[in-house]
């Protein structure tokens, strides 16, 4: 069991979410004051996403990341910011058409989705290990084998620690190639994502064969979707784990109950308390994670 346990909050995301909850955070300055709410109740982490503030469409726009990341510098709050570098790789395939990405698609290069974190230098980026299909329809998000390195090359780097966000086994094995490869900094650090469709599923058998796929040393994390995210808090601390919830991952506190950011990190305070476990402040967190001096 992990009786100091890191606390991330992801804060918004970039699902199709903005519709079903009148509270998410939408605009830069909702996005900043959220996650300082999450970091007051006991996350050390902030793992953002920006969106369009008119429509609350996803969206990678520097300006967006810049007041995001300004408003949470010039508080008073500590709190670790994990900047998502998933954006830029959203293909939509037209069956009529498979050689052209369709109406929808956002596809840059490599470099190109890095380049809030080449302005902003965060602490923390996120690096999704693979290409995979989210949902029944015509989309999948798209990262190749040298697209991840050229990534992880660079953020290596500009000094960013990566958290390599993986979805299904294959992705673990991806990932650790990246750590063989000397494209890793320090101690690799792994989330693990479970219950997104089609990837791992929420559910301890395969949480356990994840682990056993990381290489020795590693630190890692993990989160599931929707109701089973209190659930995996505990499992994920018991098995010697950090935690991630927020809004991204779960919209309601309970059945029923719109949630807060702030409100799902205190209860997960309150899972990890009855545990026996702590949550790790940002400056504990960074000792923990090796990360640079912010």
């Amino acid at each position: 069991m992990n009786d100091e346990v890191i606390i991330t909050c992801a804060v918004t995301g970039a699902g199709d979410t903005a519709g079903l909850h009148p509270g998410l955070p939408v605009t830069p300055k909702q996005i900043a004051d959220a996650a300082l709410e999450a970091a007051r109740a006991g996350a050390a982490v902030a793992h953002l996403h920006v969106r369009d503030p008119q429509t609350g469409a996803p969206s990678r726009r520097l300006e967006y990341y810049r007041e995001v990341v300004e408003r949470v510098r010039e508080s008073s709050t500590d709190v670790i910011i994990n900047l998502t570098t998933g954006m830029g790789g959203d293909l939509v395939v037209d069956d009529a058409h498979p050689a052209v990405a369709a109406p929808g698609s956002d596809m840059v290069p490599a470099l190109e989705r890095l380049e809030h974190v080449e302005a902003l230098l965060p602490e923390m980026c996120t690096l999704d290990c693979g290409t995979m299909n989210f949902s029944d329809g015509d989309y999948a998000a798209v990262v190749t084998p040298s697209q991840l390195r050229a990534m992880a090359r660079r953020v290596k780097e500009l000094g960013v620690k990566p958290e390599l966000e993986v979805f299904d086994t294959g992705q673990v094995w991806l990932a650790s190639r990246l750590v063989d490869e000397g494209l890793i900094e320090g101690t690799p650090l792994f989330q693990l994502c479970l219950g997104i469709r089609y990837g791992a599923p929420a559910d301890t058998r395969t949480m356990l064969a994840m682990i056993d796929l990381l290489p020795p040393g590693s630190l890692w994390a993990a989160f599931a979707l929707g109701r089973l995210e209190m659930p995996f808090v505990a499992q994920a601390a018991l098995l010697g784990g950090n935690v991630r919830v927020g809004l991204e991952d779960n919209l309601y506190l309970r059945r029923g109950v719109l949630a807060s950011n702030a409100e799902l990190v205190t209860h997960a305070v309150q899972v990890l308390d009855g545990l026996g476990a702590r949550p790790l402040t940002p400056a504990e967190a960074r000792v923990k994670l090796g990360l640079r001096a912010p």
